[in-house]
């Protein structure tokens, strides 16, 4: 006899396992759906077309494609304070709905640990979805046609001219440390320039030292080397114990070689951690954790794609080194967090003379 019941009972059937595909596929759609033809906002804490920008522009093409539904990218220029400003607006400003994400840069960590009064964003607080552009080492180079050729010439001298952004600029605070590390006497911080500006007014005898980028001295600058125009007195590694390949550069002294105490060494390493953050791409605080989820996964396979990785050092011509969001919030709990140190840090960065140095 046949089963009357079979036709009924394919049905059912075919109707449980529709269901648990539409089951199954419903995470994988809402993400699809919620990103789907609609733009997601990158506030930038760098001005358009600088190295910060082309950094940044390495990461859009490739991070889009990892976020379902491909949003369209725009990005919103924030620059100021150091960071700060862009810090301060996704803190405070933007709404926490998974549209609008940052991309900051490095003085958003020191503003905070240095206590800056301007900060207005709670640094444990914001949602990190990882970081690049770590690499930074640097060098403290004189003009060789001024008469500082050895490192001899540089201590029997008062008054260098070191050339600088502006007084608190990363820039202006490194030249200021490599100063102070090697007991240079008097040093006269002579600011108001570009980065490129400072590298004319070198040549031009305006000033007569200033910490340049490592690739931008054997790159953009590399007549320097070639045509013995400039002593190189001392480097830092950014991050620590990466050495630049230029076979040149390893002979010169490392910056924590001339620390004499535990502070001093802990000063050298509050300025590498602070830079060695790279520069993060943030959420504010209150963010869904399911918009969470799928930016910080889009952004940890975008850093560790090769499309990523040659576009960036295509156009920074540096080596893309990247942090993971857990490892970016590692490397901010690691950081010195002792009253001396970071009071020695500030003075540094600001612009009274430098302090008094202890005697060996």
């Amino acid at each position: 006899m046949k089963n009357k019941h079979r036709p009924q009972t394919n049905v059912l059937t075919a109707l449980f396992l529709l269901a648990w595909v539409i089951l199954l596929a419903a995470p994988a759609w809402s993400q699809t759906s919620f990103y789907e033809g609609k733009n997601l906002l990158l506030v930038s804490g760098t001005d358009a077309g600088g190295a910060g920008d082309l950094r940044t522009r390495a990461v859009i093409p490739v991070l889009k494609k990892y976020i379902p539904g491909h949003p369209n990218i725009v990005v919103q220029y924030m620059p100021g304070a150091g960071g700060r400003k862009a810090a301060n607006h996704m803190y405070k400003s933007v709404r926490p709905d998974g549209l609008t994400m940052g991309a900051m840069i490095t003085g958003m960590v020191q503003g905070t640990i240095f206590g800056e009064t301007d900060v207005l964003y709670d640094l444990d607080k914001f949602i990190y979805l990882g970081s690049h552009a770590r690499y930074a080492p640097y060098a403290f180079v004189t003009r060789k046609a001024a008469g500082f050729n050895s490192r001899e010439t540089l201590l029997a001298a008062r008054g260098v001219r070191i050339g600088a952004p502006s007084v608190g600029h990363s820039l202006y605070t490194i030249a200021r440390l490599f100063a102070y590390m090697m007991d240079v006497k008097e040093p006269r911080l002579v600011t108001g320039y570009t980065p490129r500006e400072i590298d004319l007014a070198l040549e031009n005898n305006e000033i007569d030292a200033r910490v340049s980028i490592l690739d931008s001295l054997v790159n953009r600058n590399a007549h320097w080397l070639d045509k013995d125009l400039v002593h190189v007195h001392a480097t830092m590694d950014i991050p620590k114990g990466f050495k630049h390949p230029d076979r040149r550069l390893a002979k010169f002294p490392e910056i924590e070689s001339f620390a004499r105490s535990n502070q001093e060494r802990g000063l050298i390493q509050l300025f590498r951690g602070a830079r060695d953050t790279g520069q993060p791409f943030v959420l504010p605080p209150g963010t869904p954790a399911e918009h969470v989820k799928i930016l910080r996964d889009a952004m940890r396979r975008a850093l560790a794609d090769p499309q990523y990785i040659r576009a960036y050092e295509k156009l920074t011509s540096e080596p893309a080194m990247t942090l993971t969001a857990e490892e970016f919030e590692a490397q901010l709990r690691e950081l010195p967090r002792e009253a001396e140190t970071i009071d020695l840090f500030k003075r540094l960065s600001g612009p009274a003379p430098l302090p008094a140095r202890p005697s060996r």
